[in-house]
C-alpha cells in the first residue's frame, strides 16, 4: 500500500496545541511503516483560539491524495466552520467530508483505519464508531 493512496485526515480544534498534540498522538499510536496524511488546523492564524477557514482548507489540500479527506472537529464554530467550507464547494478538495466522532477517540481510530488502506466510508465508520468506546 503507498502512502499516495491512503485517506487524509484533518484534525480541527479551536486551539493549535490540541490539534497538533492529537495528531501526533494517532501517529503515534499507528506505528510501522506507513503514514497517514494528518495534518492539525488548530486555532487561528495569529495564534490565538478559534477557527480558520484557511487553516482548514490548507490542511485539507495538504493531505489530500485523492482518496478523500475525513475532517474530525472538537466543538461547536470548528463545526460550523467546517460545513460552511464544504457548502462553498471549491474550499476544500473533492471527497472531504466532516465525520461525527469524538475528537481524540475518533483521530485515533480514523489514522489507524486509514493505515490500513481503508477507504473513506470504513474510516468514517471507524470514527464514529468511538462514541460507544468504554472506559468503565
Amino acid at each position: 500500500m503507498s502512502d499516495d493512496e491512503l485517506v487524509g485526515i484533518v484534525l480541527v480544534s479551536h486551539s493549535a496545541a490540541v490539534a497538533e498534540s492529537v495528531a501526533e498522538l494517532a501517529r503515534g499510536l499507528v506505528g510501522g511503516a506507513v503514514t497517514v496524511p494528518v495534518a492539525p488546523a488548530g486555532g487561528t492564524e495569529g495564534g490565538g483560539l478559534g477557527t480558520s477557514s484557511e487553516l482548514i482548507a490548507a490542511a485539507a489540500a495538504s493531505v489530500d491524495r485523492g482518496a478523500g479527506v475525513a475532517v474530525l472537529a472538537d466543538l461547536g464554530s470548528a463545526v460550523l466552520t467546517v460545513k460552511a467550507l464544504l457548502a462553498e464547494g471549491d474550499e476544500l478538495p473533492e471527497g472531504t467530508r466532516l465525520v461525527d466522532a469524538p475528537f481524540v477517540e475518533g483521530a485515533v481510530a480514523a489514522v489507524v483505519t486509514a493505515s490500513t488502506g481503508a477507504d473513506l466510508a470504513a474510516v468514517e465508520a471507524a470514527a464514529t464508531e468511538a462514541y460507544g468506546y468504554r472506559k468503565v
